[in-house]
């Protein structure tokens, strides 16, 4: 028997606790049942207090004895019409005050309170009460963007007119990409500037500005701007480089179509898809420019960047220019070389016309480890006879071209020519 009542008491117990689960008034968003002898709520004590994502609510606590909470309704007005949903429960009845955060701004919403018993029954609801979220924040006014900066773009806002305003939210966009990247908080209401710095040159960006209160609510975002970065200079018109002067080639040009360009830098390689390297960098009053190169027919090639006041300089994705210093004169071509009597005579041909002169080498072999050479320079004409022999000594004759520049052809093949001894 007392153990068919310990089961009897459990089963009640269970049945107890489970109608209560579905009450409001134990923390659960049902709507419960009504008791219409439950003091209600007076319409006229409650008071609304809105901002844009806020409603504050206040009323006159009941004096039920009853009662020991409040539930809040609610409804979106532009949604859901006069249908209101249970919201909130308040599980104290001494308190008088309820704030619904994370609205929509500037958004009609209806909100309507009930009494709650201890035992989960309500009281009929209060008439329903109107209240609108305030409007956005007007955005942040007279929005601009400076162009034409080298890798930078300033932006410059008019300070917001309500004190209640902490930072600016600076978010830039690039335009082929989506979305919006924060760059920075600016801090202080009063601060109107930022620069954008590290940016790409020759390239369009978008801006706005985002104020914020010091509760965090954000105001609209400003007017879209847009701001280009400076372009890198021109390079220089129409570069031209020699190929017949002497251990040296001049470069000339144009000046670059940029107006603010203040020097221009000279790059060299051996090769024309080589690394190029700086060699000189001269005023941009200056269109000419001569590389020394000691070594004959040197081929070069040449790129010539223009930099700008801000430092910009052309990039050298510029197709390049060759040139090249003076070869040697081709040298004499040998049509004689005899022993005429006693005397030894070389006769030739010009193989080069820029050739103003020979180089006449004579090597005599004295003995068979001994040799002395001879040289003959500046001879202007295209033969050369040499009476100072002597009998059974071997003389090599070896030709060289020199033209004005005092460049020296390749030598001759070497002409032997001995005279013979006399038999006796």
């Amino acid at each position: 028997m007392k153990k068919s009542i310990q089961i009897l008491s459990l089963i009640i117990l269970i049945i107890f606790v489970s109608g209560c689960t579905g009450l409001s008034g134990l923390g659960q968003k049902q709507t419960p049942k009504t008791d219409s002898s439950l003091e209600v709520v007076k319409t006229s004590s409650i008071k609304a207090l809105s901002d844009m994502t806020s409603v504050a609510l206040e009323w006159k606590k009941v004096t039920d004895s009853r009662i020991k909470g409040y539930n809040i309704y609610r409804s979106n007005f532009i949604k859901s019409g006069q249908k209101l949903h249970l919201l909130e429960y308040i599980p104290n009845r001494y308190s008088a005050h309820f704030v619904d955060t994370n609205l929509t701004p500037n958004t009609k919403f209806l909100y309507a309170i009930s009494s709650v018993s201890k035992r989960g029954f309500q009281s009929k609801l209060t008439r329903a009460i109107a209240v609108t979220t305030t409007a956005p924040l007007i955005p942040v006014s007279f929005v601009q963007a400076i162009s034409n900066l080298p890798g930078e773009i300033k932006i410059l806002w008019r300070p917001y007119p309500n004190p209640s305003i902490k930072y600016y939210s600076i978010q830039r966009k690039n335009p082929s990409k989506a979305g919006w990247d924060n760059l920075e908080t600016i801090q202080n209401r009063l601060s109107v500037e930022y620069i954008d710095k590290g940016l790409d040159n020759d390239a369009v960006y978008m801006y706005r500005v985002i104020a914020y209160t010091f509760n965090g609510i954000a105001s609209l975002p400003s007017e879209i701007v847009k701001a280009q970065t400076k372009p890198l200079p021109q390079g220089v018109n129409n570069l031209k480089a020699t190929i017949n002067q002497a251990r040296r080639i001049t470069l000339t040009w144009k000046p670059s179509n940029t107006s603010d360009v203040v020097k221009y830098k000279i790059y060299s390689s051996d090769e024309s898809d080589g690394s190029f390297s700086p060699i000189a960098t001269v005023p941009s009053s200056q269109l000419k420019y001569t590389n020394p190169v000691n070594k004959n027919g040197k081929v070069m090639f040449y790129k010539i960047a223009s930099v700008d006041k801000d430092k910009l300089e052309t990039a050298l994705d510029m197709h390049s220019i060759m040139g090249h210093t003076l070869p040697r004169p081709a040298k004499p071509i040998v049509t004689l070389a005899q022993i005429q009597g006693q005397k030894a005579i070389i006769h030739w041909k010009a193989g080069d016309k820029r050739t103003v002169s020979y180089i006449v080498h004579k090597v005599i072999q004295e003995s068979m480890f001994n040799t002395k050479t001879l040289n003959y320079r500046n001879v202007k004409r295209t033969s050369f006879v040499d009476k100072d022999i002597v009998r059974g000594i071997k003389y090599k004759y070896i030709l060289q071209a020199v033209d004005k520049n005092g460049i020296l052809s390749a030598r001759t093949s070497a002409a032997t020519l001995v005279l013979p001894t006399l038999k006796k």
